[in-house]
């Protein structure tokens, strides 16, 4: 379930970062925007349903800083994408005779892990997807998702603290290593077509 406040937040940052990307071209707008949700909200969002299947409240904040960053370094070509991101709060929901009591989750390395594993997951699935059809459809939008996709995939795999990668690192070094190469592998592919 997604709140309103968490809606509103995946709104403001989702249209910054398309007003960012397309450099405020608004006939660029629409599907800047479809890649935006694609390759963004749906990696954010699959932070959030994972927590939430492991019992933790998870919602995504978007940070003001980011998102004006977001605007104001697209004036520039090199684009800060970092508007917010999913919070994973160390309380689980257990449901009481009449109302919801919380205490404290406990999870444990891997499922942290799969947790930050399950953003770059998607992107690399949706890098994927678009590289495939890729080579039934010639279309710069298809391109544009395929490469964003897997550039946000290996950028979040980093193993940086609060990146990704480093808590996937932390709890598998062979996982991350195939995912890290499966990001890379794509983002390489795509720079030789």
């Amino acid at each position: 379930m997604v709140s309103k406040i968490e809606l509103r937040d995946l709104t403001v940052a989702v249209l910054a970062l398309s007003l960012a990307f397309s450099q405020f071209n608004l006939s660029l707008l629409p599907s800047t925007i479809v890649i935006i949700v694609l390759i963004f909200a749906f990696h954010e969002l699959s932070h959030k349903f994972l927590a939430q299947r492991y019992g933790c409240f998870a919602e995504f904040r978007m940070w003001p800083l980011g998102v004006a960053l977001a605007i104001l370094s697209s004036f520039t070509g090199i684009i800060f994408a970092a508007p917010g991101a999913t919070y994973i709060s160390p309380y689980c929901k257990r449901k009481g005779r009449r109302e919801f009591a919380f205490s404290v989750a406990h999870l444990s390395k891997k499922e942290y892990g799969k947790i930050s594993l399950a953003g770059p997951a998607t992107n690399i699935v949706v890098g994927s997807a678009a590289l495939a059809l890729s080579t039934v459809f010639t279309s710069q939008f298809i391109s544009t998702l395929s490469q964003l996709s897997f550039f946000l995939a290996f950028f979040n795999l980093l193993p940086i603290h609060p990146l990704d990668g480093s808590k996937v690192l932390a709890w598998d070094k062979i996982i991350w290593a195939i995912a890290l190469a499966a990001s890379l592998a794509g983002l390489i592919f795509l720079s030789l077509t």
